[in-house]
This record gives C-alpha cells, sequence and structure tokens, in this order.
C-alpha cells in the first residue's frame, strides 16, 4: 500500500449520484447598470452650512446682479459676440486681447490644483455651480414639501390632491428659477435690458429663445433631477482629482480610532465602560451627505467637500456631551500620527503646495502687470496688394498701405501717424485719424520715398501711432517699403 493512500476501514463507497446535463446555453439576465436610489438630504445646521450659504448669496448676487449694473450709459459686463468686443466694467476686450482670456483659464487650473492639493474639493462644496443651484433647489423643496422625513412619507403616498399640489407648487418654483436663470445668462451676451423689452414684447430672437431655454432646462434638469449623479458620473474632476491628494491634504475624514467600536446608547452612558467608541451609529452623517455616503467607511470619490457631515455630527456630539471632531478636516498623516492642527499645517506647507503658490502669484502678477501696462490703442498695417509699389512724379516711389485703428478706450481720440526708417520718407495723404470710442476705423496711407532714397527691394519702415493730448498712448508697428528693382 502506498503510505499515502488512505487505511482500507476509513474508505466509505458514496451512493452515486446521477449526472445531471449543464444547460449551457441558459441565459442570466444581469442588470449593467445600479439602479439609482433616491437621496433625500436631511437638513443641517452649522459653521460649514453657513460658510456654504454664505458662498451661495455671494454669488448668486454676483451673477443676477452683475448684468443690470451700468458703466459709461452701457451695461458693465457684457460679451458682446456680434461686434467682438467683450466689455468688463471700464475695460473692453477685443479678439486681439485673446491672451488674457487664457491667462484667465491659467489662473482658475493652478488655483484650483491649490486649493485641491491644500484641503480637496473646496471649489466642488462651496462654490461650483451645481452644488450652489442643487442648494438653492433643495431649499425650496424643503419649504414646499418639508424635511426629510416629511419628503420620504410623501413620495410613498399615492396620487392625491395634496401630493400633487405640493410637487406642481415645487417644480413651477424650479422652473420659474431655472428660467430666470436661462434669462440671466443670455443677458450677457445680449444686453439684458434690451432682452427684457424683447421679452415683454414677445418679440425674442430665435437663438435667444433657443439660449435661455436650453440653460434654463440644464439648471431645471442638473438641479433638480440629477444632483448627485452630475458629481458622480458626468464630472470629470471627481475622476482625476486624486492625482492631486496626498497623505497631507486637508480632506474630510473620520477618526475610526476614536468613534469604533461603533453602537447606540442614552446619553447617560459611559462609552468606555460600555466598550464603545464616540461614534452612536445615528447615521447622521449619510442623512444629511448631498451625495448619500457613509463618510466613516473613508474617503470617497463621491464626496465633494461640502463638510455637511462634520456639522450633522458636532450636533451629535453637542447634545451627547462628546467633544466635537469625530468628524473633521484633517489629513491622513494627521488622523494617523495624531497631529495637533497646528502641526498639520505646518505639513500642509509643503514643496507641492509651496511650489503651486509661487506659480500663481507669479502668473498672477504678470497678469495684472500686462493689464495696467496695457495700450488702449491696436494697429494693424495691411499694404495694397493691388499696388505694390509705383513710381510717381519726379520718380518718387510710393507704396500705399491701410492702417487699422482700434480704439481700445471708450473716450474719443485723435490719432496722429507718421513714419520714419528711410532717409526723406513721407506720408503723402492725411496724417490724422479720429475714432470714436470702443471703435476701429481704416485709415488709407500714401508713403513716399526721393527717388534714389533707399535700397532695390524691401526696405523695413516703422508706423508711429499716437493720441494727440495723451502722450502715453502710442504703438509702433513695424512694415516693408518696397522700392522697384
Amino acid at each position: 500500500m502506498n503510505a499515502s493512500s488512505p487505511p482500507a476501514s476509513l474508505i466509505v463507497d458514496a451512493p452515486a449520484v446521477p449526472l445531471q446535463r449543464i444547460n449551457l446555453s441558459a441565459e442570466v439576465e444581469e442588470a449593467l447598470y445600479e439602479v439609482r436610489q433616491k437621496i433625500y438630504p436631511r437638513a443641517v445646521h452649522g459653521w460649514f452650512a453657513g460658510w456654504r450659504w454664505t458662498l451661495v448669496w455671494f454669488t448668486q448676487l454676483l451673477f443676477y446682479g452683475s448684468a443690470w449694473l451700468t458703466w459709461n450709459g452701457r451695461q458693465a459686463v457684457l460679451f458682446d459676440l456680434a461686434s467682438r468686443k467683450f466689455y468688463i466694467f471700464g475695460m473692453v476686450l477685443w479678439p486681439q486681447d485673446f491672451i488674457f482670456l487664457t491667462a484667465v483659464l491659467i489662473i482658475s487650473a493652478y488655483a484650483l490644483f491649490l486649493f485641491t492639493a491644500v484641503a480637496g474639493r473646496l471649489f466642488c462644496g462651496y462654490a461650483c455651480p451645481q452644488t450652489v443651484y442643487t442648494e438653492i433647489f433643495m431649499w425650496i423643496e424643503r419649504k414646499i414639501e418639508g424635511d426629510r422625513v416629511a419628503r420620504m412619507r410623501l413620495d410613498k403616498q399615492s396620487s392625491g390632491i395634496e401630493k400633487v399640489a405640493k410637487k406642481g407648487a415645487k417644480h413651477a418654483v424650479w422652473i420659474l428659477v431655472a428660467l430666470w436663470t436661462g434669462f440671466t445668462f443670455v443677458g450677457y451676451f445680449t444686453p439684458i435690458r434690451t432682452l427684457a423689452g424683447e421679452f415683454v414684447t414677445w418679440t425674442l430672437g430665435p437663438w435667444e429663445t433657443f439660449w435661455i431655454f436650453f440653460y434654463g432646462f440644464a439648471t431645471y434638469g442638473n438641479a433638480g433631477w440629477m444632483r448627485e449623479q452630475v458629481c458622480k458620473y458626468m464630472c470629470p474632476y471627481a475622476r482625476f482629482q486624486s492625482s492631486m491628494f496626498d497623505k497631507d491634504t486637508m480632506i474630510i475624514t473620520y477618526d475610526a480610532e476614536r468613534g469604533d467600536p461603533r453602537g447606540s446608547r442614552g446619553r447617560k452612558v459611559d462609552p468606555k465602560a460600555a466598550g464603545l467608541g464616540d461614534c452612536v451609529d445615528c447615521g447622521i452623517c449619510v442623512q444629511v451627505c448631498p451625495t448619500g455616503i457613509d463618510i466613516r467607511q473613508g474617503l470617497q470619490y463621491e464626496c465633494i467637500g461640502c463638510a455637511a457631515c462634520i456639522d450633522g455630527c458636532d450636533q451629535v456630539m453637542d447634545k451627547m456631551g462628546y467633544a466635537k471632531g469625530l468628524i473633521r478636516y484633517s489629513t491622513e498623516n494627521g488622523i494617523k500620527n495624531h497631529w495637533s492642527p497646528e502641526q498639520i499645517w505646518r505639513h500642509v506647507l509643503r514643496p507641492r503646495t509651496l511650489i503651486y503658490t509661487g506659480i500663481l502669484v507669479a502668473i498672477v502678477s504678470a497678469f495684472l502687470v500686462a493689464l495696467w501696462v496695457r495700450v488702449p490703442l491696436k494697429v494693424d498695417v495691411i499694404r495694397d496688394r493691388g499696388a505694390l509699389a509705383r513710381v510717381v512724379e519726379d520718380g518718387i516711389v510710393e507704396n500705399v498701405y491701410t492702417l487699422r485703428l482700434m480704439n481700445t478706450q471708450e473716450a474719443f481720440h485723435r490719432y496722429e501717424i507718421s513714419v520714419k526708417g528711410i532717409p526723406g520718407i513721407e506720408i503723402a495723404s492725411e496724417r490724422i485719424a479720429e475714432v470714436p470710442g470702443a471703435s476701429a476705423k481704416t485709415v488709407p496711407l500714401r508713403v513716399r520715398v526721393p527717388q534714389g532714397a533707399g535700397q532695390k527691394g524691401s526696405n523695413r519702415i516703422e508706423f508711429d501711432i499716437r493720441a494727440i493730448n495723451h502722450e502715453a498712448i502710442f504703438v509702433h508697428e513695424k512694415a516693408t517699403f518696397l522700392v522697384p528693382r
């Protein structure tokens, strides 16, 4: 017998089991997508909720109010695409000023990187339009349908007068807010007072009507219906934010060492004597979360950093007589090493954030300097291709140019044009150009040089355009003067 074989006394004959034919073609139905569970966020009050509503008020007063401000007799902030001019209070930007828009986008990107590296998704939690309008829509919902429990009870009711009335009122207010938002947005591209007059007289153009309803529908759908789905599945920032996090990034964290093991108890129960942590497992942190996650499971990409769970948990800790901060802003290293707030902030100011800050300060400084020294005059020099060079009386050589002068200020200016670069060169046409504010004017110029002046072929010349009585406003533009061979 083989040494590895079992003894004969241990071998038992198993009953014969008939072989069953396996149907390999059997179809198994499996859902590819999880069915959305509706979230009923609970109202919460606290320090972070106060900051969130402060930013809601600030951003909406800025958005809805700026469109109605006037400056120099026109709308203060207007992106006039038809005339290709952007008005931002006293500044007028032309297509040639596209570099400033690029600088603004770069500054926004670096600011986002810096804020994310320091304290996670601050923008998402407090100032993102999706967060702001979701807060507004949820506030309307709570005022009409009631708080969390009342809304859940209402949704479970069968259709009746009360349910239809409350749902209808809620959606009517949502639609009004959404349409007003779309109207205001379009009002930054079409003068809003003109737009309002056209709306009152029912003479809105097709494009204005389309975009008002388009942005109104987007606001209504995103803030009223999709809500957390936008943050979880549509927003790309939720996907790549982790690349900007590290163990010294301030994030919303649950102190598992202090809170576990979790369990419900009365207020008078000593948690240590009962073998429990400070977490009473009430679920408030989940109920107030607008994306419906449980922060006690650790950092998740669905977390938008709104800190509603911190306010909710602190209220429970107050009622239980425990110290606040079971859920708080901290870092992974701070929680692990039991660092004090001072130690945490010292590690937040690390090389990564200092580099981001340095780059951001440099870009912002360069942007502000460029705006400060920006000359409110732009000149384009265009050669007349129909007559590159011609010889007129007494052997004088003449070239014809077209100067396009753009007065980027809203004040009227008179400009004097001169030319240099070849001995004896002069302008043989009108040398003074008058350009109204925020306008452009085309000026034809005939430039001449004496016979024998300049070399055969191409000669480098320079036009000087200077505002009369405004010596600081001047532009030098290079051009070429052709002498026939």
